[in-house]
């Protein structure tokens, strides 16, 4: 059930949507929050920065907050609000709702209401509400917030924006060459862990080789800061190899680690016989770097003759999701499997998770690529228990 779960919001990352119960219950704290704090905390995300999300009722018309303090210590269930009288004092509820009861725009043909009973979408986990934030982009990949507020986006065309008091900026200069092509272009987006003290964006794209004829390209991560509306101090921390001209399976999600790792993947580039089970390329692999690009000491092939360097673990497909779990510092993979072949994996150094030798999937032309019968000794013997796909479709 965990690892379901836990595939289920992987799968969410990139749907901007307002979770209705996102105002989640927490312990009371020891010392008392402000009724501004309490409200950016606990309420905006449903309910706007600026209070505009309410819809319209009869408690904005009544003198007093007598309503409002009830509707936040008992929750309104039907339209998916939770109650807050174990998270609130009674003397938090009280000022939270006169922030609240005040902060309402006078003219309420200015409210725009996003949580209501009609607009709630139910599914077997979650209750949720799609709220549309940015509109005017197209195949947007990567998101990362700015400790302003600010939101940072890439787009898969090749271009970056910033997201700043509604309104979303002009393309940011400074990027490298991309190869904005079939499934490649500009992917995804990360702050240093240290970003108040460097910062340091991290950028995964489809990096464009200038020095070939051909219109070839690979994975690359970079570096750089954000200076108003240019990057700067731009560093190429990867370059996979060897460039291909395919348009596909290029990975890539970033994930830093909170010990100096960031770890990234790249797809196989859709030659499934050719990279992902040799070391001596960058393709259907996992990868692990120091934060400034330096290969660390302990990677699993850094002694392995031929191999580069900077792999973790080898045999994917095309792995586009990489989250670390917040306690155990576990590495967790979303692959991009072929027809029924979705994975979800536990990342071990030096494994191998079996692609193409391996699948639960079908491939596209039709190949099953190994019987079922034989899949759970491949399993075993590549990945040491470690693979752990998830059918899906």
């Amino acid at each position: 059930m965990k690892n379901r779960n836990l595939f289920l919001l992987l799968g969410l990352v990139l749907i901007i949507i307002q979770v209705a119960h996102s105002c989640k219950n927490m312990p009371r704290a020891t010392q008392a929050r402000d009724a501004a704090t309490n409200y950016r905390m606990f309420c905006a995300g449903c309910h706007g920065d600026n209070l505009e999300k309410f819809a319209a009722k009869q408690w904005m018309e009544e003198a007093g907050t007598a309503s409002v303090e009830r509707s936040i210590r008992n929750g309104i269930l039907d339209i998916g609000m939770p109650a807050f009288a174990k998270t609130f004092s009674d003397r938090e509820i009280k000022e939270l709702a006169g922030y609240v009861k005040k902060g309402i725009p006078a003219d309420r043909a200015l409210l725009k209401p996003a949580v209501t009973a009609e607009g709630i979408v139910k599914s077997e986990e979650y209750n949720f509400v799609i709220d549309t934030v940015v509109t005017g982009l197209e195949v947007p990949w990567g998101l990362a917030f700015l400790p302003n507020g600010d939101l940072l986006i890439s787009e898969r065309k090749g271009t970056l924006h910033t997201f700043s008091n509604g309104r979303l900026s002009a393309p940011i200069e400074g990027l490298p060459p991309i190869m904005a092509f079939g499934q490649g272009g500009l992917l995804d987006l990360a702050l240093h862990p240290d970003y108040d003290k460097n910062s340091w964006i991290y950028i995964s794209y489809s990096a464009l080789d200038t020095t070939s004829e051909k219109r070839t390209g690979s994975t690359g991560v970079m570096r750089a800061r954000l200076s108003e509306n240019k990057l700067t101090d731009q560093e190429i921390l990867f370059i996979g190899s060897p460039a291909t001209d395919r348009g596909h399976h290029w990975g890539c999600k970033l994930a830093f680690d909170g010990k100096g790792y960031l770890f990234f993947g790249v797809g196989e580039r859709g030659q499934h016989f050719d990279f992902p089970q040799r070391l001596d390329n960058t393709n259907g692999k996992i990868h692990r770097i120091h934060d400034d690009g330096r290969i660390p000491a302990d990677n699993p092939f850094v002694n392995t003759p031929g191999a580069i360097k900077s792999i973790y673990s080898y045999g994917h497909r095309n792995p586009q999701g990489t989250v670390i779990h917040p306690t155990t510092g576990d590495v967790w993979e979303t692959e991009h499997g072929p027809m029924g072949g979705d994975e979800l994996n536990l990342i071990k150094p030096g494994m191998n998770y079996g692609w193409p030798v391996i699948s639960y999937g079908i491939n596209y032309d039709g190949t099953v690529l190994t019987e079922l019968t034989e899949k759970k000794e491949w399993s075993s013997r590549f990945s040491n228990g470690h693979h752990l796909s998830l059918p899906v479709g």
